[in-house]
C-alpha cells in the first residue's frame, strides 16, 4: 500500500490517540488537535475517520504480509517457520500497540463493512502463510496429524489473538514478547507430534 509521509503522520498520530483514548475518543476534531494541524487540513488527506482506520489496517496488512513472508523465506524446518511467525508477530507488536488497539477496540468490526472486511483481511494473511507451515509439518511428522490443519490453525490463530487481547486489556503492562515465547512453548506442546 502506498502510504505518502503526511498520511503516515496521520496514522501514527492517530495510533498515539487510540492508544490513549481507545476508538471513541479517535475523532477528526481530537486527531487535529493531537497534530496541531487544522480539521480542514486532515480533510485533505484522509476524508473521514473510517478512511483513517482504513489506511491504518492496510499499512499493517501490507506490513505484515511481507514480515510473515520474510519470517518463513527459505525455512525448511515446520518448527522454526511457526515460531518464527509468531515471533515476528510479537515482536512487532511490542513495538507498535496502536495496531492492537486498532484491531481490538470495541465495536471497531460493526464501524463499517469496509473496517470489518480489512481485519477479516488481516486473519486471512496469517492464514495464508501459517496454513503451508502446519501442512508441511504433518507431511514431514513433526506436527500432529490427528488434527485436521484448517483446526490446528484456528487453535494457533486464536490463542495467539486472545493473548493479543490480554494484553491490550492489561494495558501493555506485561512484556508481550516474553509472555509470547511462553505460549509458542505451549502450542509447541499441542501441535507436535508425540513420538
Amino acid at each position: 500500500m502506498e502510504i505518502k509521509e503526511r498520511q503516515r503522520d496521520i496514522i501514527e498520530a492517530a495510533g498515539a490517540l487510540l492508544t490513549r483514548s481507545g476508538l471513541s475518543g479517535l475523532t477528526i476534531k481530537n486527531l487535529a488537535a493531537e497534530m496541531q494541524f487544522s480539521e480542514s487540513a486532515l480533510y485533505r488527506h484522509f476524508t473521514s475517520k473510517e478512511e483513517i482506520i482504513l489506511a491504518m489496517l492496510k499499512y499493517l496488512a501490507a506490513d505484515m504480509d511481507k514480515r510473515l513472508a520474510d519470517a518463513v523465506q527459505g525455512v525448511d524446518d515446520p518448527l522454526l517457520g511457526f515460531k518464527n511467525i509468531f515471533e515476528s508477530q510479537f515482536r512487532f507488536f511490542s513495538q507498535n500497540k496502536h495496531f492492537v488497539v486498532a484491531v481490538f477496540s470495541d465495536c471497531l468490526m460493526e464501524e463499517s463493512v469496509r473496517i470489518n472486511e480489512t481485519i477479516l483481511n488481516l486473519i486471512a494473511i496469517k492464514r495464508r502463510h501459517l496454513l503451508p507451515i502446519i501442512v508441511a509439518g504433518q507431511q514431514k511428522g513433526v506436527f500432529t496429524d490427528s488434527i485436521v490443519p484448517e483446526h490446528l490453525m484456528h487453535i494457533t490463530i486464536g490463542n495467539l489473538r486472545l493473548k493479543m487481547f490480554k494484553w491490550k486489556e492489561a494495558n501493555f503492562e506485561f512484556n508481550i514478547e516474553a509472555r509470547g515465547k511462553d505460549l509458542i512453548n505451549s502450542l509447541h506442546s499441542i501441535i507436535l507430534k508425540n513420538k
